[in-house]
């Protein structure tokens, strides 16, 4: 089932990065054609010119923008949230099922997958919550870099300034920020069992880094307000500190 669910989300992604990747140095205009431009990038360039205009910077007009998307996607984060606590909640039943189906013949799989399954069902937990929020974040992602690189090919847009970082060209230094500020964001997240989300909890941050430093900075300044608020939910939701003062007990009580 998780693979059926990674496959969808791949699938996706190389559709909707395969839409992002035309016409990204064409100027771009109401009169755009197109769903990709009717329907994610155009609107997208409106509501930052909008803000823009009223604001007097296209830095604070991306910065009310990344706050609004972040806002719209909070109900699918908290979805997300509860579908992971209570996936971790019924972790000693599924390795209980594990231990019971440990055999690998196709009947004893099927069963193992109906009964995990049917458990998953009975508890409340829905798989594909933990996508969600990845599955709407990704054509705005992609449509946001569409946007400002557009709006960087067309004359009478002029993207401006953010402090003192061009937000039509690169900026190392918004970019490192960006990935610092990622970590933070994955250091107060939920608690990381599996040993290859780990690893990928330390790659991510370089990744953002790396795209940050080829990329226009308008696109490193959304991840940074981004994650920003992603941190600030983070202490809101998971109360990391808690997890911490937690940490050392158990530890002891193991020792004793």
């Amino acid at each position: 089932m998780k693979r059926r669910h990674w496959m969808i989300l791949s699938l996706v992604s190389v559709v909707l990065l395969l839409s992002g990747c035309t016409e990204f140095d064409q100027p771009i205009s109401s009169e755009s054609e197109g769903f990709w431009n009717e329907f994610i990038v155009w609107p997208l360039v409106s509501v930052i010119k909008y803000f823009a205009e009223s604001l007097g910077s296209y830095a604070l007009g991306i910065i009310v923008v990344t706050i609004i998307i972040r806002l719209v996607i909070l109900p699918l984060t908290i979805k997300q949230v509860k579908s992971s606590k209570k996936m971790q909640e019924i972790q000693p039943k599924m390795k209980e099922l594990q231990k019971k189906y440990a055999s690998k013949d196709a009947v004893t799989q099927q069963k193992y997958q109906q009964e995990m399954m049917a458990l998953m069902s009975n508890s409340g937990v829905n798989p594909a919550a933990g996508c969600l929020p990845m599955l709407v974040q990704m054509p705005i992602l992609i449509g946001f870099y569409h946007a400002i690189s557009r709006m960087n090919a067309t004359p009478t847009i002029d993207l401006g300034t953010f402090l003192i970082f061009p937000l039509a060209e690169p900026s190392v230094i918004l970019a490192v920020l960006a990935g610092l500020i990622q970590f933070v964001v994955l250091m107060t997240g939920p608690a990381m069992d599996n040993p290859q989300m780990k690893v990928m909890m330390y790659i991510m941050p370089f990744m953002i880094i790396g795209f940050g430093i080829v990329l226009p900075a308008a696109l490193s300044l959304y991840w940074v307000v981004g994650n920003i608020v992603s941190v600030i939910q983070n202490l809101v939701i998971y109360k990391p500190w808690n997890r911490k003062k937690s940490e050392p007990a158990t530890t002891g009580g193991a020792k004793k």
